[in-house]
């Protein structure tokens, strides 16, 4: 039964917005049309209500749905509703008269959620407190969460029960879209709009937070809040929020030195859109307190703790302070100090931009002085060196081929880092294989299920999961799918592919360059500035241009030719306008003055091609097998073998072939299960078997995986097994990601191994050196009985 706390029944207020003009088919915000009067950073959150898209009963006998979703149930049955999209909300459902025993659960994905100790709720399934007739299910003191999926449990009934009205109750900060993008690629224009609505529902009532499944970090990340500042500004141009939130953020340190060199260029970036000069002002002492920082501890060596979830950069927290992570963090710092210097410039303060430009150009020529600077680099640091913008042309050319040229290994495991791999690309003029990257990564997270971005993402996990289905858990802990960090490619798909971007401060000059190839022959899409929107629309197939400068703004305009060749075109506002300057890429028109502009360009000849890249890993043959169980002679472990935690003294538990130098675990921990048993899934030896396991700490933080470092030298060519067995039957579900032990880069895609009570073997061949990461996906945590070798 639910506590009764009360005896009346919950009213909540209407919305303040109200519809406008039509829906925006490829948005998943259900408010994506809604507008409020005048919104502002000061306003309060408000409610609505979301009634389900869909709703199935486990046992369909037990229950009759009708066409509101209300149901009448007669037994003991599990009823799940699918509400569309991510939302902050909680749920609940109105019955009058139930007697019998009731829980309810709520998830972002398919199978009702389960989170780390620490949060105030950790399992996401509870008895609901009563209100009069109505249930709710209350897991924290602000009620809200992540939630696209509820699930109400019937256990028992005494008699027959109305399920009424099932919703979830959201909120949501005032907030229009006053900025938009569209293309005829359906897929871009519904990731810009997912990294918008990500942004948005993260928006508190007085800074950028969190609604992520309680994980006990719901606060305000100085380096997450950077990208979705930078989202924020270019869908909804809440300036006075983003304004607010770098206050808010300008103390917090969050014990990570990037995340303040994140906070400087968020400052810069609203500067940039806005020409705020007093925020500036404000802030001076702030910011530079933070570079002269940066400097200071440049050469020492100081621990940075933490760069981003790639195994590339430490795997989070787990193995800080690697080379990967001082070059990244190195770049970050030529690059805050040169665009900072860059600011000052723009404010007249030439002395304090000349000193943090000494700074840079005093760490670029210390760079230089060794040949080939930029080879120990990995991906994340070359992207920060691009985006320093200190790269020379041929230094360009070979920093590609070193770090960016492989279309799986650009890829970062976190989207967060990702957005300054993107930012990198444009830069180096890489604009089509940045756009393959873009679906790899955020296509493929909107494959998956997506309706918000997720905190970490690979590709294959569409290849080992159904859509909607429990993510991946790692490194980083229990897997968010509402992470705001995430949404940096919204700010991306709107400077480099619609190409508005500001030249001075509050985009009194800007630029509008858009990108155009055989896969995006139409854009458009209006971007919000103090001064008004511009408004851009270029379609190449009938050749129409419409471009809108509001006043107090003068534009550029660079139409491109993508491959082509431009016959014809017309620009004119009144009068017919000739174009500035021409190059191999595009036609220019320079100092457009405010007004609309209307024209026609007619082209000729194909369209540049796309890339023509694979999505390719070292090795992909993976085998499974159920039938040896503890039978292992028969078939494993010629070579070598380990047995994990066997506890026989009279058994040799680890014999490494001659080319295993060393076997390492890390966040492992130990369990023996059976000793001397006739199970068929203990490991046997003699005529009995014994079976132990190392098993991943759940549900504490940021302990749902473990590591299997396996040492080699020299040449060869092997198998590994790994044995995995749910002894206790606790629905184990795990995954398996195999990486180079030296570079860290992923060998293999990401596998799956389900149904493992019984006992499975999971073969994979190696020759070198790897680190194996097993990874709790569902279940009370992911176990791992020995490895073989063949």
């Amino acid at each position: 039964m639910a506590q009764e706390i009360s005896d009346k029944t919950i009213a909540y207020p209407s919305l303040t917005a109200v519809p406008s003009g039509e829906k925006i088919p490829q948005s998943p915000d259900p408010l994506a049309h809604y507008r409020w009067d005048d919104p502002k950073a000061t306003d309060g959150l408000e409610i609505y209500t979301l009634s389900p898209v869909s709703v199935v009963v486990d046992e369909p006998a037990s229950a009759t749905i009708h066409a509101d979703s209300s149901l009448t149930i007669t037994a003991p049955c599990n009823i799940r509703f699918d509400f569309g999209q991510v939302n902050a909300a909680w749920f609940e459902f109105d019955s009058p008269g139930f007697e019998g025993e009731v829980e309810m659960s709520i998830s972002e994905f398919n199978e009702p959620a389960v989170f780390n100790a620490g949060s105030q709720h950790p399992k996401k399934t509870a008895t609901p407190v009563r209100h009069g007739q109505t249930f709710r299910l209350e897991l924290n003191k602000e009620l809200y969460e992540g939630v696209r999926f509820g699930w109400i449990h019937i256990r028992s009934l005494n008699k027959p029960m109305e399920i009424r009205s099932p919703r979830l109750v959201c909120q949501i900060k005032p907030t229009n879209y006053n900025g938009s993008f569209e293309t005829n690629d359906t897929l871009l224009t519904r990731i810009w709009y997912t990294g918008a609505y990500t942004v948005k529902l993260n928006l508190l009532k007085d800074h950028f937070g969190a609604i992520l499944m309680e994980r006990s970090d719901r606060h305000s990340w100085t380096g997450d809040a950077h990208a979705s500042q930078a989202a924020s500004m270019v869908a909804f141009g809440n300036f006075d929020f983003v304004k607010e939130n770098i206050r808010y953020t300008s103390e917090q340190y969050n014990g990570i030195a990037s995340y303040s060199l994140y906070w400087i260029l968020s400052l810069i970036d609203y500067y940039n859109y806005t020409g705020d000069n007093a925020l500036m002002e404000e802030m001076l002492e702030n910011a530079c307190a933070k570079l002269n920082s940066a400097y200071e501890q440049y050469d020492t060596n100081a621990a940075l703790s933490f760069y981003g979830w790639d195994e590339r950069l430490g795997a989070g927290f787990e193995t800080p302070n690697i080379p990967e992570t001082y070059h990244a963090y190195h770049m970050l710092c030529i690059r805050s100090w040169t665009e900072f210097a860059a600011s000052m410039r723009q404010m007249g303060k030439h002395e304090i931009a000349e000193k943090y430009q000494h700074y840079a150009d005093e760490k670029i020529a210390a760079l230089r002085a060794a040949q080939n600077w930029w080879q120990p680099f990995g991906l994340h640091a070359s992207a920060d060196a691009v985006n320093a913008l200190f790269i020379k042309e041929n230094e360009g050319r070979l920093i590609w081929q070193n770090a960016f040229a492989d279309r799986m290994q650009r890829l970062s495991y976190s989207p967060f880092n990702q957005y300054f791999i993107l930012q990198a690309m444009s830069h180096m003029q890489r604009h089509g294989e940045a756009i393959t990257t873009v679906d790899d990564c955020w296509g493929g997270q909107i494959r998956y299920g997506g309706t918000t971005f997720f905190e970490v993402f690979r590709p294959s996990w569409n290849d080992i999961s159904k859509p909607n289905d429990a993510p991946i858990n790692n490194q980083c802990g229990y897997t968010s799918l509402t992470h705001p960090w995430s949404a940096g490619v919204t700010k991306w798909l709107t400077e480099e592919v619609l190409g508005v971007k500001p030249l001075s401060p509050g985009f009194e000059t800007f630029v509008v360059k858009p990108f155009l190839s055989s896969r995006i022959t139409r854009v458009k899409g209006d971007v919000p500035t103090p001064h008004g929107s511009i408004s851009f629309a270029i379609d190449a197939e009938t050749g129409s241009i419409r471009l809108y400068i509001p006043g107090g703004t003068t534009g550029n305009l660079a139409i491109p030719k993508a491959g082509r060749i431009i016959k014809s075109i017309r620009l004119n506002n009144g009068s017919n306008l000739r174009y500035d300057a021409e190059d191999d890429q595009f036609v220019y028109y320079y100092n457009l003055s405010p007004g609309n502009y209307k024209g026609r360009v007619s082209y000729t000849g194909k369209w540049e091609d796309g890339p023509k890249e694979k999505l390719q890993y070292a090795e992909t043959k993976i085998e499974e097998d159920t039938s040896t169980r503890g039978d292992w002679k028969t078939k494993y472990g010629s070579r070598g073998h380990l047995f994990f935690n066997y506890h026989d003294a009279a058994v040799n538990d680890s014999i490494t072939p001659p080319f295993v130098t060393g076997i390492e675990l890390n966040k492992a921990f130990h369990t023996n299960w059976a000793v001397n048993v006739d199970d068929p899934r203990a490991l046997k030896v003699n005529d009995k078997g014994n079976l132990g396991a190392i098993y991943t700490n759940d549900p504490h933080a940021c302990m749902q995986t473990m590591t299997i470092d396996v040492k080699t030298a020299g040449e060869f060519s092997a198998n590994l097994s790994l044995y995995f067995v749910d002894f206790d039957h606790k629905d184990r579900r795990s995954a398996i990601e195999v990486f180079d032990l030296h570079t860290k880069e992923l060998l293999m895609p990401v596998y799956m191994v389900r149904d493992y009570a019984e006992g499975k073997y999971v073969t994979f061949p190696i020759d070198r050196a790897v680190r194996i990461r097993i990874n709790q996906v569902r279940g009370v945590n992911a176990v791992c009985s020995a490895l073989f070798f063949d």
